[in-house]
């Protein structure tokens, strides 16, 4: 699919339901489906209004948030119907993107679902988006690196559609879960996705000063699609402050500061992307320009970490039961490995990584192990060892790896 920028994704879906009268506490994807015309009133409005591309009301359509709503075996026959909801709106003048999103679970042992368990949640749902004909995907509003991880690697293990990825996160750029979005960025810039960049969570001129911040760590696209202003309660009621103008004000700043994607979220509308389209006419896209060309751009989940390529490994750490007190006791920023060269090894590493605070080298010398461990981790680490390219360089495009 060849993405032609500045590309203008749409407004707020969610909001909109509400004013439409979404129940409070409704699950939102079995309303939509039960009113089907006022999405397609909403989506229109931003096609008509200048959206390039719209979200497929698919938001929370995953199996675990669905049965905290009762409803079960519905992600299927769900997601491609609200899939055809968006088709319908969209009537070939716009892209139709897959929306998906956390699904409000924690990683094993801070929560109770493994890796692999977020992998089958988010692999049932990407399959059914892909059979439904999306035009690309969207994993948005993400506040945690192993959801996002999981996304990412399911749905490209069904599509090779792109992928946008976009984090929520807060005036010092840290996620509800205490990640970075750099950190964030250049985990999944690893994984291989098309753009990235932030939605939600804040106005435009505070998103502003984030996107300045990814800029200096970004060889993709970003992506802003700010809320209409910081979220306020009036009489009880949530207002948003931001009208169309002063944040189609804000559009020439996050061009400036490397935006190609431009949206936007909560308490926007039609009128919102009209004034977006405007303030885009002319306007000189800037390319990505990273400042890291000679690092190494490795990262944990929570921080980012630009390394010389010549970077010594403080020292190596025994996969056993004190893996996690030694973790804890390595000198700020130091280089760090773990040699795997068990599948005990590789269990002993997934109980500690949340721990991992360093950036961290794999040893490994088998590549059925060190895919294990890659998978485990939710970092974006570098590797060392004897596993022949053929069987190493996939491993790397798939997760990031470092070689």
């Amino acid at each position: 699919m060849n993405i032609q920028f500045p590309l203008i994704l749409d407004g707020a879906f969610g909001t909109q339901l509400q004013k439409a009268g979404l129940p409070r506490g409704e699950c939102p994807e079995k309303w939509v489906l039960e009113n089907p015309d006022v999405a397609i009133r909403i989506q229109k409005a931003y096609v008509d209004a200048g959206s390039d591309v719209i979200y497929s009301p698919t938001f929370g359509a995953n199996s675990t948030v669905l049965e905290r709503h009762g409803i079960f075996n519905k992600v299927s026959v769900f997601n491609q119907n609200l899939v055809a909801i968006s088709k319908k709106a969209a009537a070939g003048k716009a892209l139709v993107a897959s929306d998906l999103t956390s699904t409000g679970e924690m990683l094993y042992p801070v929560g109770s679902m493994s890796f692999e368990d977020l992998f089958e949640v988010y692999s049932e749902q990407a399959a059914a988006l892909e059979k439904a004909g999306v035009d690309l995907f969207v994993v948005e509003t993400m506040t945690a690196v192993p959801e996002t991880r999981a996304a990412v690697l399911a749905i490209k293990s069904v599509s090779s559609k792109p992928i946008f990825v976009s984090f929520s996160c807060d005036a010092n750029g840290k996620t509800m879960t205490g990640t970075d979005v750099c950190a964030a960025l250049l985990i999944m810039e690893g994984l291989g996705v098309d753009a990235f960049g932030l939605n939600c969570s804040s106005g435009p001129a505070e998103m502003l000063e984030q996107i300045k911040r990814l800029r200096k760590y970004s060889s993709l696209p970003l992506i802003a699609k700010p809320n209409a202003g910081l979220p306020q309660t009036v009489n009880g009621e949530t207002v948003y402050t931001v009208g169309p103008e002063e944040f189609a004000s804000y559009i020439p700043a996050l061009a400036e500061a490397g935006v190609n994607i431009f949206g936007a979220c909560c308490g926007s509308d039609d009128r919102y992307i009209a004034a977006i389209k405007k303030a885009l006419e002319g306007l000189p896209m800037k390319a990505p320009d990273p400042c890291y060309t000679d690092l190494l751009p490795c990262a944990t989940e929570k921080q980012a970490f630009m390394l010389p390529a010549d970077e010594p490994v403080s020292c190596v750490l025994p996969c056993d039961g004190s893996l996690e007190d030694s973790l804890y006791e390595l000198d700020e920023g130091a280089l760090f490995a773990v040699e795997i060269k068990s599948i005990e090894d590789v269990a002993a590493f997934s109980d500690a990584q949340y721990a991992v605070r360093n950036p961290l080298c794999i040893i490994c010398d088998d590549a059925v192990l060190l895919e294990k461990t890659l998978r485990a981790y939710q970092g974006r680490p570098l590797y060392e060892g004897a596993i022949a390219d053929e069987e190493l360089i996939p491993l790397a495009e798939k997760y990031g790896l470092i070689i």
